[in-house]
């Protein structure tokens, strides 16, 4: 599992209008090969009348799986364009539809390129970018009497409180980033002089915007 990385919110749309053409630009955050083909089918099935539904998505920890479809423009100023733009910005696990209705003046292959480009691109902006950190929930367990300390300290540092449970003892459920972990022992540790303990749990992501 990577430990950070850069995708969109979840799902976003964005138009813009070049020499009368129409481009409407359709982003969906999708994890498998057959999230993003169902993604780009479904914005077929919205726009059947459309000249063309041109489409890009790179999926994958390593991004090994790139795809990339002109859907009948000329070859490389449409769907080409769209990954690079995914590959440029860093944008994992992401899928671009940039849906064209033809407006009468042909715009020639640079200006393809340009008008995908762009439409993906601001469709991406719109949509919003976030990025998720991998982190560990992490328990800490101690005596009442540190509730006060503890609790204010954490709300106080870089370390985001869970949930709080109020049983024998009173147990804090903390996200940690996965290369802070062995940092975040020994602080509160030494928060607490010994008289804590602490349990690890399973990883999962965070997520905050980008631009944070």
């Amino acid at each position: 599992m990577l430990e950070c990385y850069t995708t969109v919110k979840y799902q976003g749309t964005h138009e813009i209008n070049i020499q009368k053409s129409r481009f409407i630009g359709y982003v969906q955050r999708c994890e498998t090969e057959e999230e993003a083909q169902e993604f780009i089918q479904s914005i077929k099935r919205k726009h059947p009348d459309a000249t063309h539904n041109c489409s890009a998505y790179m999926i994958g920890e390593h991004n090994l799986i790139q795809k990339a479809n002109d859907d009948g423009e000329p070859s490389g100023t449409a769907g080409i364009p769209m990954l690079e733009v995914l590959k440029r910005m860093d944008i994992k696990d992401t899928a671009v539809v940039v849906t064209r209705y033809f407006g009468g003046i042909k715009l020639g292959g640079g200006g393809l390129i340009r008008a995908y480009s762009s439409a993906a691109s601001e469709a991406i902006q719109a949509t919003g970018i976030i990025i998720r950190e991998l982190v560990q929930e992490v328990t800490v367990s101690a005596d009442y009497s540190l509730l006060g300390k503890l609790e204010n300290e954490l709300r106080n540092s870089k370390y985001s409180i869970k949930k709080v449970h109020y049983l024998e003892k009173v147990e804090i459920e903390v996200y940690v980033k996965k290369n802070e972990v062995e940092e975040f022992d020994n602080w509160v540790t030494n928060l607490t002089n010994g008289q804590s303990s602490i349990t690890y749990g399973d990883y999962e992501y965070m997520e905050s915007p980008a631009d944070k």
